[in-house]
């Protein structure tokens, strides 16, 4: 088989784990010297392991040049899914160990898990579900980090291999990557939010931020002639809040942003016809299958009833 350069490629067949290693240490540092030194190899030890990937699975997997290298479309799948198989790997030690301790819920869980959530879920939403979660099980360790939902999002941490679980606004307009398991958390209603005691808040400057997501959201926005088109731009829902406090404009926000509203905002409910949100999580199907991910899944779930 041959691709657009001319280059013939055998059948593919599997990648060891030390290739699968090279891909994520060269896209991580942006080059092959870079990841020669995290991985304690030589530049042509990795340069060869590359070129050996890349016949395997029959693409051109990074871009070479004078600056190093970055992973073409094919390569960023790879290196993906790579992410995502060498952790695995961790998980199966983690969970094979726990085993030998078993629980009456199944064994002693324990290990690294790795969460993506936008702003305002890892300030409220994960919190207490962590909290019954490391109660029940002291031996995990969660890193939560926090991700703007903007392109790719937590869900696209979660597809790259950077995060076992991401919590995400679903149902928006930007398309969910393939092959990734979804639930609903939570169903959050949006507000109007002004300064408190303003005696015509409609009036005001509409205050906004870039994360703030869905499409269903923004055709409901379409509808209403009392929005003004122009709007104040905020680094996120938080600074929007602030600024509301401030006098400085109205804004339109959801639930959880809404728990860090403070004596000087009013929140003035829209109506039946009010934009809503979901929110949940989003997996990949081998984490689905782990018990850490499972566990965490269960903790959220109940954070709704």
């Amino acid at each position: 088989m041959n691709d657009a350069h001319g280059t013939r490629w055998g059948p593919v067949s599997e990648l060891l784990p030390q290739e699968l290693r090279v891909l994520v240490a060269v896209a991580e540092s942006g080059g092959f010297s870079a990841a020669a030194a995290a991985l304690g190899l030589t530049q042509s030890a990795v340069s060869h392991s590359v070129r050996g990937s890349e016949a395997k699975i029959g693409a051109v997997l990074f871009e070479r040049g004078r600056t190093g290298a970055s992973p073409t479309p094919a390569g960023e799948r790879a290196v993906g899914h790579a992410r995502r198989i060498l952790r695995l790997y961790e998980v199966m030690g983690a969970e094979v160990r726990g085993a030998g301790r078993a629980g009456p819920d199944g064994g002693a869980l324990a290990g690294v898990l790795r969460i993506a959530a936008f702003r305002s879920a890892a300030l409220h939403l994960l919190p207490p579900a962590l909290e019954r979660l490391t109660a029940r099980h002291p031996g995990i360790r969660p890193e939560v980090r926090v991700v703007r939902e903007l392109g790719a999002g937590t869900a696209g941490e979660v597809a790259a291999g950077r995060a076992d679980l991401g919590i995400a606004t679903l149902g928006g307009s930007d398309a969910m990557p393939p092959g990734l398991l979804t639930g609903v958390l939570a169903q959050e209603a949006y507000a109007l939010v002004h300064p408190a005691g303003h005696p015509d808040p409609k009036a005001l400057p509409l205050l906004d931020w870039d994360e703030n997501c869905g499409s269903y959201t923004r055709a409901w926005w379409r509808e209403q002639d009392w929005i003004p088109r122009a709007t104040v731009k905020a680094e996120d829902d938080g600074m929007v809040l602030t600024m509301v406090g401030r006098g400085l404009g109205m804004a339109i926000l959801p639930e959880l942003s809404l728990r860090e509203a403070g004596e000087a905002v009013q929140i003035t409910d829209l109506g039946p016809r009010r934009p809503v949100r979901q929110v949940g999580y989003v997996t990949t199907p081998e984490s689905a299958a782990t018990l850490t991910v499972r566990a965490l899944i269960r903790e959220l779930r109940s954070e709704k009833g």
